[in-house]
């Protein structure tokens, strides 16, 4: 296995359409590493220029010791699974596992104990024989990344391999490449568009907005020290909270509703003309009563239950807040609660930039 060096890579189609905005990144050796972002970020370019399917105007791209952004795909030391799976539909899938060792001139015994040991660690042995036709979208894909696991390459490139398939076999099937790390230790390099599938799967998240990365970070950094605003509302579901307000002193105004801000934010503040609050759902509670500067009067606009717990959007002064709560919560829309918001969790933003005005722990 290999790390990954990305150092101010750039792409642009037809000479005149950057989509690609001088990236520098590193993927160390056995890491895990997601690219995640809205369709039209970059994502699938950047991992396409990592596997040469895509040229790079300009910067450099390392794999292990070696500059590869001159060298074609079979040079590069890669095996990428694709989203479509792309296997041949006449042969067998022994036959599908085969092929690029045959291509290389492996010998037979070789082959045989590769495809064997990729196909054992997939539970695929019994469908050896069949023709994709034959299986189920899950099976297929199964098949797709030991075709890439008999190569035995230094880095593995997924490009959203699950898009394709339903909600419950997708979950099955991240399970399944998670495990499949662990024991392999592989370097894998893995675009989604689903943020709960970079989340789970990655030891750090790149977030591409428009070509360029907001964060990269361990899944939990992302999380609870969003460095962007744009990185706050794409992550968790439902996504943080974020209100337009204004500063007045050490508070913070939500238009009706003023809510109590940390000195650490209060000062980081200062100077800033426009900015936004940040609070995840969870980071709400529901109060008995109105006990301090942190609990504000709200009103039930929507309750929408998801079995173990339920989602409320409350109306809190001038603006709309999701909060997440137990299963229990029985109040209608309409009825009036108090918020409780937990103050080391608020985050600001400045509204112009984007970017986060929460200093580093």
């Amino acid at each position: 296995m290999a790390d990954v060096q990305l150092r101010q890579v750039r792409k642009s189609y037809d000479g005149k359409t950057p989509v690609i905005h001088g990236i520098d990144l590193d993927v160390q050796h056995g890491e895990f590493a997601v690219f995640v972002g809205p369709s039209g970020c970059g994502k699938s370019t950047l991992l396409r220029m990592i596997a040469g399917l895509e040229t790079v105007d300009a910067g450099e791209i390392r794999i292990g010791d070696r500059p590869v952004q001159g060298l074609p795909p079979r040079q590069r030391d890669i095996a990428m699974v694709f989203q479509d799976y792309a296997l041949y539909p006449h042969k067998t899938l022994y036959e599908n596992m085969a092929f690029g060792l045959r291509l290389r001139g492996t010998p037979d015994a070789e082959i045989r104990q590769r495809v064997g040991d990729a196909a054992e660690l997939l539970k695929i042995t019994h469908l050896l024989d069949r023709r994709p036709a034959a299986l189920s979208g899950g099976q297929r894909q199964r098949v797709a990344i030991g075709r890439a696991i008999v190569r035995q390459p230094q880095v593995f490139l997924f490009d959203e391999p699950l898009s394709n398939l339903d909600a419950q076999l997708r979950n099955e099937m991240r399970s399944e490449i998670k495990r499949l790390h662990q024991r392999l230790g592989a370097t894998i390099v893995y675009v989604t568009h689903d943020q709960v599938e970079a989340m789970t799967l990655a030891d750090r998240i790149a977030v591409l907005s428009a070509g360029r990365v907001m964060q990269y970070a361990t899944p939990r950094s992302i999380y609870n020290r969003p460095a962007a605003e744009f990185v706050a509302g794409f992550t968790g579901a439902p996504p943080m909270n974020l209100v337009d307000g204004r500063i007045d002193g050490d508070h913070f105004d939500l238009g009706g509703a003023t809510l109590a801000l940390p000195a650490v934010l209060a000062a980081a503040a200062r100077g800033v003309a426009r900015m936004r609050l940040g609070v995840r759902p969870e980071n709400l509670t529901l109060a008995r009563q109105h006990a301090d500067d942190q609990a504000l009067p709200g009103t039930v606009v929507l309750v929408e239950p998801l079995g173990a717990e339920s989602l409320l959007t409350l109306r809190v002064g001038a603006a709309e807040l999701i909060a997440r709560v137990g299963a229990s919560f029985a109040q209608p829309p309409g009825a009036g609660v108090t918020v409780h918001v937990h103050a080391d969790h608020l985050h600001l933003f400045d509204a112009d930039t984007g970017l986060s005005l929460r200093p580093a722990d």
